[in-house]
């Protein structure tokens, strides 16, 4: 299955009810100059004409309906065709996927396939959309509008050295000691109501960021402090990210020093 020809079949059918619709309101138009001027017979001429409009758009949305209600989305879901597509227009799109049905990270997105009830989600968030090509393209659409929005390396450098700290007080450590970038997130967002303003996924865009800086030589807060990430695959506890290059990377600690 493939909702691309769905597609077609619908615009096809919607090219045609535009151009009725146009039809009909230059018909209306007429039929008000018609009374506006007197002339009754091109008013009854325009009223049938109009009369036979309004039926062909009826017929154009049964066709709708029809064409609709022909696509079976559950076996499209269930079949994998949809999560096939998908990585496909992903592809097409230049969009960075990692992971495996029905899980998938789409930097900085977590997307997963509800086949069952034939919902998607980003990041959490219901996103009702079947067509495979204009998912990757919102996927795109919002990195790239992420990647436009000015980055104030300062301010999450003291945010994330504030959020180490308090990790250090809680587990009792010294300063310079590598903590985990997946503990001193939950420093910096304690509470849960929080965590749905700025969830895992943007701490990681943010991550991305401040990484490609220090890749380029800064590793130095704006107090003094150096500050060192530690890049691991350890399970559970690396974030994964693209750095500027589009190059993938996993991050796991992060120090503090002076």
């Amino acid at each position: 299955m493939d909702y691309e020809e769905l597609y077609s079949q619908l615009k096809e059918v919607e090219t045609r009810l535009k151009n009725n619709i146009r039809n009909i309101k230059k018909t209306e138009d007429n039929i008000a100059k018609n009374a506006e001027s007197g002339d009754l017979k091109m008013l009854r001429k325009n009223a049938e004409n109009l009369s036979q409009m309004l039926s062909a758009s009826q017929t154009m949305l049964e066709e709708f309906r029809e064409i609709a209600g022909s696509f079976d989305e559950k076996a499209y879901f269930e079949s994998g065709d949809f999560a096939r597509q998908l990585m496909q227009s992903c592809e097409e799109n230049g969009v960075d996927v990692k992971g495996d049905f029905p899980v998938y990270e789409m930097f900085p997105y977590r997307v997963r396939i509800d086949a069952e009830n034939q919902d998607l989600y980003m990041n959490r968030k219901k996103v009702a959309c079947m067509r495979p090509s204009g998912f990757a393209a919102m996927v795109k659409a919002g990195q790239e509008k992420l990647s436009k929005v000015k980055f104030n390396a300062d301010s999450f450098e003291k945010e994330l050295a504030f959020g180490y700290d308090m990790a250090l007080l809680k587990m009792g450590k010294r300063p310079g000691t590598d903590i985990y970038l997946k503990n001193i997130y939950k420093m910096m967002v304690p509470m849960s109501r929080s965590k749905k303003e700025y969830d895992e996924q943007s701490f990681a865009y943010d991550l991305a960021r401040l990484y490609s800086l220090y890749s380029e030589g800064r590793q130095e807060t704006k107090d003094g402090r150096k500050f060192q990430f530690g890049p691991s695959r350890e399970n559970g506890k690396a974030i994964r990210i693209l750095d500027q290059y589009g190059k993938e990377q996993y991050l796991t600690t992060i120090c503090f020093y002076e």
